[in-house]
């Protein structure tokens, strides 16, 4: 009879021991942001089984877009669509890409490590748009689940970018380093 008892008291302390209290009807919960494996709202391309993320930039800040495509896409086919930029819809949102016409290369991944040939970008662009042109291939390629960080090379030489401060660094980096940049899509 004690243990039956023991069982009881202990059951009622783990169902109700929850701190949530019980409600007659559901209510709603708002997330922070929409999950990477639901459809679009209002998009116009063909729902596909594979989300995958490219980071775009509107108004000097990083914008996550989930586009949806038919098989995971490789790296280099990533850095294919941040190059060719927004969709029609996205350009439309006010969306841009600061990487129009420079030829990336992916180099393949190691562990989870992202290698990424970059060009000579032209002493003629703006700071800020060097950062954004990093922040972009480093926010979409470690939004992949194989890779963690990326690092970059320019003639197969290790190459020294800027963070979001504005520091140089030679080592790999990782989206955060440019979270500050990011805002809601």
């Amino acid at each position: 009879m004690r243990r039956a008892c023991g069982i009881a008291t202990t059951t009622v302390f783990l169902l109700g021991g929850c701190g949530v209290g019980a409600q007659d009807e559901p209510h709603v919960v708002d997330l922070p942001r929409q999950a990477l494996t639901s459809p679009g709202q209002g998009t116009s391309e063909p729902v596909g089984d594979v989300a995958q993320v490219i980071c775009l930039v509107r108004d000097e800040n990083l914008v996550q877009q989930v586009r949806r495509t038919r098989s995971y896409p490789t790296p280099q086919a990533q850095l294919d669509s941040l190059v060719t930029g927004p969709t029609a819809e996205e350009r439309n949102a006010g969306l841009t890409t600061v990487l129009s016409g420079v030829k990336l290369t992916a180099r393949g991944i190691t562990g989870a490590q992202a290698a990424v040939e970059f060009p000579d970008a032209g002493e003629g662009r703006a700071r800020n748009d060097k950062i954004l042109a990093y922040a972009q291939v480093v926010c979409t390629l470690t939004a992949r689940p194989d890779v963690a960080e990326v690092r970059f090379t320019r003639d197969g030489q290790r190459l020294e970018v800027p963070r979001s401060d504005g520091t140089l660094t030679s080592a790999p980096l990782r989206s955060s380093d440019y979270a500050d940049m990011l805002q809601p899509g």
